[in-house]
């Protein structure tokens, strides 16, 4: 009999093991709107990055008072939850889990790096709370590095391998040019991408890179490495990275007698960057997500104008659609939860201010947005023309 019981037990541990093996995993069960819709914002409002983040701030409080003033979604009033990340990329983790696991947000709108939107990844996967980048344009913000999408990130922005082309494609296509340097910051996710897929297009285009130089976040100092690039003698050079070495390499290029035609990316575009540097960077060039001329944009131009006394930067329109994006899905959704938030953000589509936005439920990114280039002419930047390509693989 003890044997038969001995037995007996063995078995039922058994079966219950691979009962359970055979179980799927649960997935995260997500954050539901308790009184209010709880959104969260991760950006800067410290730091190099703060007239971005400020901007982004500014305009989903605005949009938020909106909302609440016409009733609220779904009957509810909404809430902004702000954190400052200081453009650190690991306090954006440490902010998604404050803001998932304590305040109980059903989504976050940012950041508007790369790094820090590819850093917070954890959090939103573990809590099924999805977060909606403004301008991280590197391609991990929404894959893994085998090509997987992840489930809860999504953005409005085009993404780095799509302007680095743009970039390079203009550089030869429009302006004719033919050799090409590049001047990149090493430390951040965001240079090295668009320093990737410009070479990358230009050389097979039959462009040829004739100077590489780099440096690291917080350098202010560029000199030895333009002289070098002054020594190749480049027709065009790209600078990948934010206004502020921009605008440093510029007046520091000028210094040194490194007269040729720059070129940008989304990183450029801020009122600081014509206070630092306007007359350094006359007749220069720069891949932007919008015409700020657009009558499209005219609205918000105007509604941000009058409340905050100021222009608006270009965070401020991605933080614009990202708000809009949001609220299709909140009122497709059929509960407003989270995890079905993030699975309505794969369908919805959305008239925004940048263009229309349709994501890609295989990339989370939106699909078929054009690139505007913009020209440095005295106080303005000037559009050129909408520049599309299909990138080198």
């Amino acid at each position: 009999m003890k044997r038969l019981l001995t037995l007996l037990l063995v078995f039922l541990m058994v079966f219950s093991l691979v009962g359970c093996g055979e179980k799927p995993a649960a997935g995260p069960k997500g954050n539901t709107a308790g009184d209010t819709i709880k959104i969260g914002w991760i950006g800067s409002l410290t730091g190099d990055q703060a007239v971005w983040g400020t901007c982004e701030s500014n305009t989903l409080q605005m949009l938020v008072d909106e909302a609440n003033a016409a009733g609220g979604w779904k009957g509810k009033q909404l809430e902004l939850v702000p954190l400052d990340y200081r453009g650190i990329a690991e306090e954006s983790l440490t902010a998604a889990r404050r803001l998932t696991t304590q305040d109980n947000v059903i989504a976050i709108i940012g950041p508007n790096t790369s790094g820090g939107s590819i850093a917070l990844t954890p959090a939103v996967e573990t809590s099924g709370v999805p977060a909606i980048s403004t301008v991280g344009t590197n391609p991990l913000v929404t894959v893994t590095e085998d090509g997987a999408v992840k489930p809860f990130n999504f953005r409005v922005c085009f993404i780095d391998p799509y302007q680095g082309a743009v970039a390079a494609g203009y550089a030869y296509d429009v302006l004719g040019l033919r050799k090409a340097a590049v001047l990149y910051d090493q430390s951040i996710d965001y240079s090295k991408g668009l320093t990737e897929f410009f070479e990358k297009q230009f050389v097979h285009m039959g462009g040829e890179i004739v100077a590489k130089e780099a440096f690291n976040a917080g350098d202010t100092e560029f000199k030895t490495q333009l002289t070098k690039i002054k020594e190749a003698d480049p027709q065009i050079l790209f600078l990948p990275y934010f206004f502020k070495e921009v605008a440093l390499t510029a007046n520091q290029a000028e210094d040194i007698g490194l007269n040729v035609v720059m070129m940008g990316g989304d990183g450029w575009p801020s009122e600081q960057l014509m206070k630092m540097a306007k007359d350094s960077l006359q007749g220069d060039y720069f891949v932007n997500h919008l015409d700020y001329k657009d009558p499209a944009v005219a609205d918000f131009n105007k509604q941000y104008m009058d409340a905050f006394g100021i222009a608006p930067e270009l965070n401020g329109y991605l933080a614009y659609d990202a708000f809009l994006v949001l609220k299709a899905a909140v009122e497709k959704a059929e509960n407003i939860n989270s995890v079905e938030i993030a699975k309505a953000l794969e369908t919805v589509e959305v008239q925004g201010i940048t263009g229309f936005i349709r994501m890609d439920a295989a990339t989370h990114n939106p699909v078929g947005k054009d690139a505007a280039i913009l020209k440095i002419e005295g106080d303005e930047y000037v559009f050129q023309q909408k520049y599309s390509i299909v990138p080198v693989e």
